[in-house]
């Protein structure tokens, strides 16, 4: 019971506590994160503006001379809409109501959406051009957004926390290369402000890119996306769950939680038991699927006195993501980088005759986890020559690292409900995208999933006829690996390629830049060039096609098979003067591709092989590393890859999760 004292207190409470519960919460008035100092804005469209504040206050919404008023919803959610503005500023954006908030030195320009995996990812400071490029003079008015990577298991309100970065000397090398490049190219014809919001996730498949309800209606997703938990936490016991069952079972009768792993460096035989993975090769594809953490890597290499008599070089390819490198228990170097060469120099006397024993612990953060790389950068040299070790490794998990939450590639929607979901409603200009090594595996069905990201992505951004401009995947893998008219990263392509059906979108061929023995190609400056001229075509500022000759039908004539070509640009050539054709592949009724030879023909090439007397199909550049294709249009646009069949592809029926 209330003392006597407390009553009038009380009585004087009730009325204010009233008051309080009407009103709703204080919350303080702020802005989606997209909008930050030094933004740019899109120009000729609505300029759409959110935030969140005290529930039913009105708002009052300023830039460049116009007004418009928000009332703040009982989410605590508002909105304004101001009309469209014309290249220029900088202005100061001004919402004022409830506080005021202020974002200076905002320009109205074009902005451009980039989207994908580690090669849209790439920066600046890591090309082949870096030095040169973060040298010269940059243009204020380019301005770059790195939207902080985060996986989520559904729609977020908002992206994390970013600030907008000006292309000032100092700063651009953190940019993307390939949208850096791009967006100067533009800046060339157009003379206005170009804005980059960066979304892009190394590895990341096609799958997590897809909203909710168009993975729902994918009967390969759907499972997945349902089984989904409601939480983070829960997602990540289960993920831990999981995992732990699966390195139980790939290792079977060896501990890993809590144990000593001191000796494992040791010059002995102590690894007979267990189990063995090829390199390179990452564990993730040899029973170690989704595992970050430590895994041992170790291998005895017998050796003769010559090959002992001086010091030697060890070299392990490359390694995701850290390694220490011990040899006969004598540590000698480690590093950290995924796309890193690993090269250990050995000092004389390290090595003996007879057994020698290499241990490497690595440390995965993410992606792969282990050897990669050329098999052929994976050796010993001696003083008596090279000692291979590729091939068969024993290793041994020695820890599990589980995230507090997903990452983009735990299931399909996660980097989308991420990156994607808090931008809907920001007005843009196009998408780049350069995303597709990670779904190589299963590149068959990727041409329809590909096509229906598009169609939803447009329908996210409110805009039908969005401009897509696409990368297609350079060139990678030994050319010895090269099986013609054969590859998933051949299939990958023509996948790709399938989405030029839709209206505003284009492809940027990139098999003359690719890299045998690295994935990420150095040179962004011709892709991010390549991008700015379907840009420019689509926008009606260049008069012909930036794509490239396309193969548009072909045609039996006697023992030849004729390939008409459109988009030429003047005409067809190899891509040397005086060079042969390379890159064509013809089969007959059975089937069987072999190289053939090829003469230009006006807008046609003809194709003829002794050991095709009936040619039925042919190929280009339908190779997983087509760096070797040298046909090209007048303006030395490579041609793209092409076949002339539409016989089953050999990823036919390979689903998501394979």
């Amino acid at each position: 019971m209330n003392s006597p004292a407390l009553r009038p207190l009380t009585r004087a409470l009730i009325p204010a506590l009233l008051g309080l519960l009407a009103t709703g919460v204080q919350a303080e008035t702020r802005l989606a994160e997209v909008f930050g100092h030094h933004m740019v804005l899109q120009r000729d469209q609505p300029v759409h503006v959110w935030g969140w504040a005290t529930s039913g206050r009105r708002l009052s919404v300023e830039l460049a001379g116009r007004q418009a008023s928000a009332m703040v919803g009982s989410d605590g959610r508002w909105s304004a809409q101001l009309p469209a503005l014309k290249a220029g500023g900088p202005h100061r954006l001004r919402v004022t109501g409830d506080g005021e908030l202020t974002r200076d030195d905002i320009l109205i320009g074009d902005v451009w959406l980039l989207g994908g995996q580690s090669n849209m990812e790439w920066p600046l400071s890591a090309t082949d051009t870096a030095a040169q490029e973060m040298a010269a003079p940059q243009n204020a008015q380019l301005r770059h957004l790195r939207v902080p990577l985060r996986a989520s298991l559904r729609p977020e309100a908002d992206i994390a926390p970013a600030a907008w970065v000006v292309a000032e000397a100092g700063k651009v090398g953190d940019f993307s290369a390939v949208g850096y490049h791009f967006a100067r190219q533009l800046q060339t014809t157009l003379g206005v402000p170009i804005g980059l919001v960066n979304t892009a996730w190394g590895g990341s498949h096609l799958e997590t890119w897809v909203r909710r309800d168009v993975a729902l209606a994918d009967l390969d997703l759907a499972p997945a996306v349902k089984a989904l938990p409601g939480d983070n936490a829960s997602f990540a016991t289960a993920l831990r769950e999981r995992l732990e069952s699966r390195v139980t079972a790939w290792q079977p009768g060896l501990a890993w939680k809590g144990v000593d792993a001191k000796g494992w460096s040791a010059a002995s035989e102590i690894d007979t038991d267990w189990p063995t993975l090829q390199a390179p090769g990452v564990w993730e594809g040899q029973g170690l699927a989704d595992l970050d953490g430590v895994v041992w890597l170790r291998r005895k290499v017998e050796l003769t006195a010559p090959q002992t008599a001086g010091a030697a070089v060890l070299h392990l390819a490359k390694v995701d993501d850290c390694d220490e490198v011990w040899v006969n228990g004598q540590k000698v170097g480690g590093q950290c980088g995924y796309d890193q060469p690993r090269r250990y120099p050995l000092p004389a006397g390290l090595l003996r005759a007879g057994a020698n024993w290499i241990a490497v612990r690595v440390t995965d953060t993410g992606g792969g986890g282990g050897f990669h790389g050329d098999a052929a950068e994976l050796r010993l040299d001696t003083p008596a020559g090279s000692v291979a070790l590729a091939g068969t490794w024993r290793a041994r998990v020695e820890q599990v690292s589980v995230a507090n939450g997903p990452t983009a590639n735990d299931a399909p929607t996660l980097a989308h409900n991420g990156l994607i979901a808090p931008l809907n409603g920001l007005a843009i200009r196009g998408v780049l995208w350069y995303q597709g090594e990670s779904n190589t595996g299963r590149a068959a069905a990727y041409a329809d999933g590909f096509q229906r990201l598009i169609k939803d992505w447009r329908v996210q951004f409110r805009q039908p006829n969005l401009p897509f401009f696409f990368v297609q995947l350079a060139s990678y893998l030994p050319l010895q690996n090269n099986r013609p008219g054969h590859g998933g990263w051949a299939e990958l392509r023509d996948a790709q390629a399938q989405a030029l059906k839709l209206p505003h979108t284009g492809m940027a061929v990139a098999i003359d830049v690719g890299e045998a023995n690295d994935i990420h190609p150095r040179n962004k400056r011709t892709l991010g060039q390549r991008l700015a001229g379907l840009a420019l075509h689509d926008m009606g500022l260049r008069a012909t096609p930036a794509s490239g000759p396309m193969l548009v039908g072909s045609e039996v004539r006697g023992g030849e098979l004729w390939l008409r070509f459109r988009d030429t640009a003047g005409g067809l050539r190899p891509a040397q003067a005086g060079e042969q054709l390379r890159g064509f592949v013809l089969a007959g009724a059975d089937r069987r591709f072999v190289a053939a030879t090829a003469r230009i023909e006006g807008d046609a090439v003809v194709l003829s092989s002794p050991a095709v007397s009936a040619p039925v199909a042919a190929r280009y550049a339908w190779v997983d590393n087509a760096s070797e294709a040298n046909l090209v249009g007048g303006d030395g646009l490579p041609a793209a890859p092409a076949r002339s069949d539409d016989w089953a592809l050999e990823t036919a029926g390979k689903r998501y999760p394979q």
